[in-house]
């Protein structure tokens, strides 16, 4: 199964086997436990380590796409972040009203306020507060309450793909243990809080995670085409200036919401080169593009990804030109879809602002997202490692069946 090779099982293979080192903090991260230290994972990046779970070295082995070394130093490199997000007693959220009861989707709404927060993770941080503050007497209550959350946070925005895919690995990961029911619900319920914060841990630093994998393939005097606003693509792009790559942005304008010139500001104050493209001119600049970065709304079994709309041409535009087209997508993105065409989706749809009045009987097609097949896509950079889209059609279906 999948679990037995996710970043979660290692984290709970550690929490059982790692007894007589307890009183030692625990690094969180999304592969067995590393070297402490940049110093002690760097000096030899060619040698096999033995912690490395057997899983990464085969992959690394048949698909030549990702070390274990590679993935550990990216593991090991990005620390403690001064973003991390804080610990739930501390953190500066808006209170709800006193006297008034738990909702989750009001906590779902105070974490999403944070605007580097992606809208998965704030979920697994509202359903992990649904743990906490719980008055359940036993697992079955919890459980119940815990999947009514879920639910109602899935049905709030029934277009969101991360939103519900990150619901679901939540659940899988916290409730999946039976053994659970053997133990007194105090120390039950205190192991699903634990699950919870460390799921929500690994969740806020996978975009740091895939900013490190991605530096490798960006190199000095590259041109880079961006589609649209995704934080994640951000992280890689301002990792890539920070460790003082040279290298220029082509950003489209994305088309409907425009989200494009909000990464251009973004990528103007970090002084990199970035010039602004209208969507239409995407195959017009394609000949002076190296690469194109895009990130994800979803994941799906097949290998390919759901995206906002305009991703799907771009990657047909760039295959025809021999430009890769990389992905770069947190795992809690991963979903159970498997869509054949274009219109096999739940539709999402946004209003449009032409400029002008549109006649009542002009039909506007106001779709914000498309679907782009994996025979499109070169790699797709996730926290798990760098993977091409058939080994991400293999983990999907595992994970899910």
């Amino acid at each position: 199964m999948w679990w037995t090779r996710s970043a979660s099982f290692i984290l709970d293979n550690r929490e059982q086997h790692d007894v007589v080192s307890s009183s030692k903090p625990e690094s969180l991260s999304l592969s067995p436990p590393q070297s402490s230290s940049m110093a002690e994972a760097l000096p030899n990046p060619n040698s096999s380590n033995p912690k490395i779970s057997a899983y990464y070295q085969t992959r690394a082995a048949h698909h030549g796409v990702v070390t274990s070394d590679w993935l550990a130093q990216a593991q090991a490199a990005i620390g403690h972040h001064p973003d991390d997000l804080p610990p739930p007693e501390t953190d500066q959220r808006t209170p709800s009203e006193p006297g008034k009861g738990f909702s989750v989707i009001e906590e779902f709404n105070n974490w999403r306020k944070q605007p580097d927060l992606a809208e998965a993770v704030a979920a697994i941080r509202a359903l992990a507060a649904v743990i906490r503050s719980s008055e359940a007497t036993t697992m079955m209550e919890l459980e119940i309450e815990l999947k009514k959350a879920s639910d109602s946070l899935k049905a709030s925005d029934t277009t969101s793909i991360s939103l519900t895919a990150g619901s679901d690995l939540f659940m899988r990961y916290v409730t999946r243990t039976s053994a659970l029911e053997y133990e007194d619900f105090n120390s039950a319920k205190s192991r699903l809080i634990e699950r919870a914060e460390k799921f929500g841990e690994i969740s806020c630093k996978a975009r740091r995670i895939i900013a490190m994998l991605g530096q490798d393939f960006i190199f000095d005097g590259c041109t880079i085409l961006v589609h649209g606003f995704s934080r994640v693509v951000l992280e890689v792009l301002k990792t890539a200036a920070q460790n003082k790559k040279l290298f220029r942005v082509f950003c489209t304008e994305g088309r409907p919401d425009r989200t494009g010139l909000r990464l251009s500001n973004e990528l103007a104050k970090l002084d990199v080169p970035v010039k602004l493209l209208i969507d239409s001119a995407v195959a017009y600049t394609m000949d002076e593009v190296d690469m194109v970065f895009v990130g994800a709304d979803g994941v799906v079994e097949s290998g390919g990804i759901i995206n906002m709309m305009g991703t799907y041409q771009i990657a047909l535009v760039a295959h025809s030109m021999d430009k890769p087209v990389y992905v770069a997508a947190e795992s809690y993105k991963f979903a159970r879809l498997y869509p054949l065409d274009q219109k096999d989706m739940a539709p999402a749809l946004r209003p449009i602002d032409f400029g002008v009045p549109i006649p009542s009987k002009v039909e506007v097609e106001r779709s914000a997202r498309d679907y782009t097949p994996p025979q499109y896509l070169t790699l797709l950079f996730t926290d798990l490692g760098v993977l091409t889209p058939s080994v991400v059609s293999d983990e999907l279906i595992q994970l899910y069946s």
